[in-house]
């Protein structure tokens, strides 16, 4: 059995995650920013909660030490915390842009910065980081998040050439859309404001999107479970894609021209704004 650390387990693919982890038998180090707020983690013993914030070096460098020091070594290590903000790219102030980055792209590095010299010293271990879909195909009014997901794609591919000759196992986990507090909490730029153009166009596209997922809400355990796989295939693969709608727009953009894929998902979400 592994010890396991992950962030952003307050809620969400994070939580779910640790409680699967701990259910199969690994020691888990749940951190989040504010430890306890999770009564599924709490209602576990066993798994051991930790501050942490991936917006701080600090704490980053500060809970890494500390995990290790409790439970000995890290073997596996789950980059999961992140926000998410919609708006039209023209829309977004610095500061938008920058906490988006700082959490997503930046937070991901601080953590591996931490991790990665144990792990070496240790021989060998998986680092798995929870991307998105959109990491892999740019949306209306989510072109900021994308544009993290795709930094998380571009540093996972990365860094497996880096570190996979050392031991080291990088991998990338590819949610669609699934019902999780990260939607629920995602935040719309100041400059789009309701009653506008341009937020009645992103809200007729959300409500587009929303068809790619015919069946109901998809069970964000299988996120989940593809990260648990994710982090001890081996010898695995890089990429996860999970869930229908990723699936689907995944291998329509694979086998098309980017015309041609612009056309087939207009169609297929009946949205031609």
């Amino acid at each position: 059995m592994s010890n396991v650390l992950i962030t952003g387990c307050s809620s969400g693919f994070g939580e779910l995650a640790a409680l699967t982890f701990a259910d199969r038998g690994h020691t888990v180090v749940a951190t989040m920013r504010t430890p306890g707020k999770s009564a599924a983690v709490n209602a576990r013993p066993e798994i051991l909660q930790m501050p942490l914030d991936v917006t701080s070096a600090d704490s980053v460098n500060a809970t890494v030490a500390e995990a290790i020091a409790q439970v000995g070594s890290l073997d596996i290590v789950v980059n999961n915390a992140g926000v998410e903000s919609f708006g039209a790219v023209h829309l977004f102030s610095d500061e938008e842009v920058a906490w988006q980055f700082d959490t997503n792209v930046t937070g991901v590095v601080r953590v591996v910065r931490a991790v990665v010299p144990h792990m070496l010293a240790n021989g060998g271990g998986a680092i798995v980081n929870v991307g998105s879909v959109a990491g892999r195909v740019g949306t209306p009014y989510g072109g900021m998040y994308a544009a993290t997901k795709h930094a998380v794609e571009a540093l996972t591919e990365a860094m497996h050439f880096e570190l996979s000759h050392r031991g080291i196992r990088v991998t990338v986990v590819e949610p669609g859309q699934f019902p999780t507090e990260l939607s629920a909490n995602s935040a719309t730029v100041a400059a789009m404001q309701p009653g506008s153009d341009e937020y009645e166009r992103f809200q007729r596209y959300r409500a587009a999107q929303k068809s790619l997922v015919s069946s109901g809400p998809a069970d964000p355990q299988r996120v989940a479970d593809a990260i648990y796989a994710a982090a001890t295939e081996r010898p695995g693969v890089l990429r996860h894609p999970v869930g229908d709608d990723a699936d689907l727009v995944l291998g329509a953009k694979g086998g098309l021209s980017f015309e041609d894929f612009d056309s087939t998902m207009r169609t297929v979400l009946n949205w031609h704004e």
